[in-house]
């Protein structure tokens, strides 16, 4: 949905009045306390910092926004109004009502907007939801939801998500996934995948991409491979490879 901020409903014939808070029916109250004013904090004027303004002094007013034709009072309402209320509006027609709601909402209303159509508010959801309520949410269609889900995955459920079909979701697998089970990620297609899993693998593990294809993997597997699988490195036909083999082996043998 697009928005025009700052502006009135399209379609509307709304016209600001000359002297709006002479007409206001505000003006001997709230007005008059001080906690609104023209061209700062104001209900009734199509701008979401007025709106903010006002409701974050009076939030007695938000739930009564929850309703409003206008969907930058409707978002911002959410944020003031009592939670129970607010949650009234996790099906709002508009994606910026809903992140809003996620933004506040636990339990039940947070696991069905796991399934909201706009990628926004799931990944809102994705960021806030449970760990162990997450796995519902490992195969969404959109890769940006699946990357937060994947920093947030308890490791013992991690390995579902090896075989991902985004290497960006993989690469968050690759740098949470524990080392002993990193293995599983040796023969990903993509090559910094394979990388960042061969610079954290398990020493025996990472030996078997010495002779990885791709020199960035067989570098990453180098830092990690036990050193006397190090000495067939010293011919890798790439110099960072063979440099950071000789260190290793150079180190080693200072320190003996």
């Amino acid at each position: 949905m697009d928005h025009e901020h700052d502006a009135p409903p399209a379609g509307s014939d709304y016209t600001p009045p000359e002297n709006p808070c002479a007409q206001c029916e505000l003006r001997e109250d709230t007005l008059a306390k001080g906690r609104c004013g023209p061209g700062d904090a104001c209900l009734f004027v199509y701008s979401g910092r007025q709106i903010d303004r006002f409701l974050a002094r009076n939030p007695e007013w938000a739930e009564l926004c929850l309703d409003d034709p206008f969907w930058e009072r409707r978002a911002i309402a959410v944020r003031y109004a009592p939670q129970e209320a607010a949650m009234r509006l996790e099906n709002d027609q508009d994606e910026v009502v809903r992140r809003a709601v996620a933004i506040r909402a636990e339990g039940e209303v947070l696991r069905r907007m796991a399934r909201d159509p706009d990628r926004e508010v799931r990944i809102t959801v994705a960021t806030r939801m449970a760990p162990a309520d997450l796995p519902r949410m490992m195969r969404d269609a959109d890769y940006g939801v699946r990357i937060h889900v994947a920093r947030r995955l308890p490791h013992g459920q991690l390995p579902q998500m090896v075989d991902d079909p985004d290497p960006a979701v993989r690469k968050e697998i690759a740098r949470r996934l524990p080392a002993f089970a990193l293995g599983k990620l040796a023969g990903d297609p993509d090559p910094e995948v394979r990388a960042l899993a061969a610079g954290r693998m398990l020493p025996d593990d990472a030996a078997r991409l010495l002779d990885d294809p791709e020199w960035l993997v067989r570098a990453a597997a180098v830092q990690q491979a036990p050193l006397d699988t190090l000495a067939a490195v010293l011919n890798d036909p790439e110099p960072d490879v063979r440099l950071l083999a000789a260190e290793r082996l150079g180190a080693a043998n200072d320190s003996a």
